[in-house]
């Protein structure tokens, strides 16, 4: 039940999505993955992994919480490296378990750098510049493990297809990005419709309209382009830094359990690993758990992978992905609860 004007917390909605999400988690580790292997011998694989391999994923996996902060420190001049690692694992654990994904980290990551005394157009700049670099790398990889893959002579039809998707949605946000940046004149059009639109829809709803400042996001988009004119190769680097830390992850997971080069090549793991995640972005489930790890199985299987080997690593690797950093994600967001905040970094 809800009192006066108070929304329910659990709507129809949410409540279908959490049964589609169940549903889909319980399909793929309850169905699809035993049948590809059956779990006694996943099992067996993995207590087969040498102390040696666990070191060296743990240490790919410490490479993945420190590189996360590179991109943040760049679109965010004067942020600390402490501060920075708090700020991107507990995001990154709202974005994997929160319904709202990637917006929920977002949103997240704004509010605690508010918090620490950052000014609102720069703590929004660093979310903006640090999200849209990190979908476009998204994006672009599908198509860069295709095109290895075919100058190597190999590919498939599901391989070219995620690749095209890729690419379309790559042009598609360069499409935007450029139109943003476009000019002055246009960005104040824009900001100026948007805030009609959003007017409108207030009205509707029977909410109280707010104006939407076209100058300040004109200055907004100034002061954006100052930074990337003297930082975006700085930005480029960090967030492909990061991100190929978790193709790292994965082929040392592959290796860890005996899936060699030469049954699954570095250009075919790679391509698999892109088009994970290209999968785990798609908000079905939290962090994409089940399906991501059918499709990123299926795919490194159809490269050649023996099935109870790859299951083993797919499994790890995620298992390393996800749990670590809620964990730790969990822990610093204690931590920042019980300090006193500061007014500045």
């Amino acid at each position: 039940m809800t009192t006066g004007n108070r929304r329910p917390i659990v709507t129809h909605k949410r409540l279908a999505f959490g049964l589609v999400a169940l549903l889909v988690i319980g399909l793929s580790f309850g169905l699809v993955l035993p049948r590809l292997a059956p779990y006694g011998l996943v099992w067996d694989q993995l207590g087969r992994v040498s102390p040696g391999w666990v070191a060296a994923l743990l240490g790919a996996f410490g490479a993945n919480i420190v590189t996360f902060t590179f991109p943040w420190m760049v679109a965010l001049p004067g942020l600390v490296f402490l501060r920075a690692v708090a700020v991107t694992q507990i995001s990154t654990a709202f974005t994997l378990l929160a319904p709202g994904g990637a917006p929920a980290g977002m949103a997240v990551s704004y509010t605690i750098l508010r918090s620490s005394g950052y000014t609102t157009a720069d703590v929004s700049r660093a979310v903006a510049l640090t999200g849209i670099w990190n979908q476009l790398s998204t994006f672009v990889f599908p198509v860069a493990g295709f095109a290895l893959l075919a100058a190597g002579g190999t590919g498939d039809g599901t391989v070219a297809a995620s690749a095209l998707i890729g690419a379309a949605l790559f042009a598609g946000a360069g499409l935007l990005l450029a139109a943003a940046v476009a000019s002055e004149r246009l960005t104040r059009a824009a900001a100026d419709r948007a805030g009609a639109t959003f007017a409108h829809v207030a009205v509707v709803f029977g909410r109280s309209p707010r104006r939407l400042d076209s100058e300040a996001v004109v200055a907004f988009r100034r002061d954006s382009l100052e930074l990337l004119r003297h930082r975006w190769h700085l930005l480029t680097a960090a967030t492909l830094a990061n991100q190929l830390t978790g193709y790292l992850l994965l082929q040392l997971a592959l290796l860890a359990v005996g899936v060699g080069t030469a049954q699954v090549g570095i250009a075919e793991a790679f391509t698999a690993w892109s088009v994970g995640r290209l999968l785990s972005s798609i908000p079905i489930t939290p962090a994409g758990i089940g399906y991501t790890e059918v499709g990123l199985t299926g795919l490194l299987i159809a490269f050649g992978g023996p099935r109870p080997e790859v299951v083993a690593a797919v499994l790890f690797y995620r298992a390393l992905s996800i749990v670590p950093t809620v964990a730790v994600g969990g822990v610093a967001a204690l931590v920042l609860t019980l300090r006193r905040p500061v007014a500045r970094i």
